[in-house]
Formats: C-alpha cells, sequence, structure tokens
C-alpha cells in the first residue's frame, strides 16, 4: 500500500486503495463515494441488554461524508471565497513547490510549470462547483486539495484532486 503525504505539512492526504488517475503528469485524480458509518458498534461477548433497554434504544451516532475524506482526516476550508483569493494561493503555493522541485528534482520543473497552467486553467473554470480541504493539521501553507461530483455512469461521484509534485508517497 501507498500513503500520499503533502510535501509541507506532512499530512496524510490519500493512499492507493482508491481508483486513481493522473492526469497530464501533474495531478491525481482520486475517486471517492458517499457514505454513512455508526459510531459505537461493538458487540460485546455475553451481553444482551433487558427487554426495557432494547426498547428504549440509543442514539447512534453517525458519521457520514466521502470516504477519503473522513478516511485520511481532511478538514473542509471555507478560505476561499472567489476565485481571486484562491489563484492568489495557488501562485504562492506553485512557488513553494517550484523552489522544492529545484532542489530535489529538477528535470520535473518545467513539466510542473507548463502542465499546472494548462490544469488549472481548466479546473478554475469550475471553480462555484469546487469545495477544497486540508490535510489534519489544517495548515494553508501546505496542499489545498479540491474536489467536485462528477456524474460517472450515471451516478455523482467525488473527485478529489491533488498536485503530484506536492505529495511524497510512503510504501507500506
Amino acid at each position: 500500500m501507498r500513503i500520499y503525504k503533502d510535501l509541507i505539512t506532512g499530512d496524510e492526504m490519500f493512499s492507493d486503495t482508491y481508483k486513481m488517475k493522473l492526469v497530464d503528469e501533474v495531478l491525481y485524480e482520486v475517486y471517492g463515494k458517499y457514505e454513512s458509518r455508526k459510531h459505537g458498534e461493538i458487540q460485546l461477548d455475553g451481553f444482551n441488554p433487558s427487554a426495557e433497554e432494547a426498547a428504549e434504544g440509543t442514539d447512534e451516532a453517525t458519521e457520514s461524508g466521502v470516504d477519503v475524506v473522513l478516511n485520511h482526516r481532511l478538514c473542509e476550508t471555507f478560505a476561499f471565497g472567489d476565485k481571486k483569493s484562491y489563484t492568489a494561493y495557488l501562485k504562492d503555493y506553485m512557488k513553494k513547490l517550484c523552489s522544492k522541485l529545484e532542489e530535489t528534482n529538477p528535470d520535473q520543473v518545467n513539466v510542473f510549470k507548463t502542465n499546472m497552467n494548462k490544469v488549472m486553467k481548466d479546473i478554475l473554470g469550475r471553480f462555484k462547483e469546487l469545495q477544497f480541504f486540508t490535510g489534519e493539521s489544517m495548515d494553508c501553507d501546505g496542499m489545498v486539495a479540491l474536489m467536485e461530483y462528477r456524474d460517472i455512469g450515471g451516478e455523482s461521484v467525488p473527485v478529489l484532486m491533488f498536485f503530484k509534485h506536492g505529495l511524497l508517497e510512503e510504501k507500506f
């Protein structure tokens, strides 16, 4: 299994257990699913609630959301109210990634710059449909992942987008 972590913050972003696709050598699209989970579904051997307890019932805590977000503790951020504020963040973030790439992988700088501009132009055209997620630390200096719902096979599928060059890949 591979875990992908934010290069800047070290936050876990996603793993290779999900269906994913690399777009233009710069953007991972990770396909999730919306689900609901019950908390506290613990069964103890020998535990038999009385009829009264069973009739009372208890409120079960449930958690709903996209599996990738829930499993990797991503946090939705509302820091980008408009395209202008997101573009300002993106320019700053791209500068950070370029300087890291120049140190660690200089042959990827040109690929990153060229393809990133093309991919982001397309994504910014759908800005109003996007949701934004940080890693668990909620540090907006690191990667802010994008999510949109797409109609795939007649089904609404959450697709999260992560910048390839902003990730560290760890094998487990």
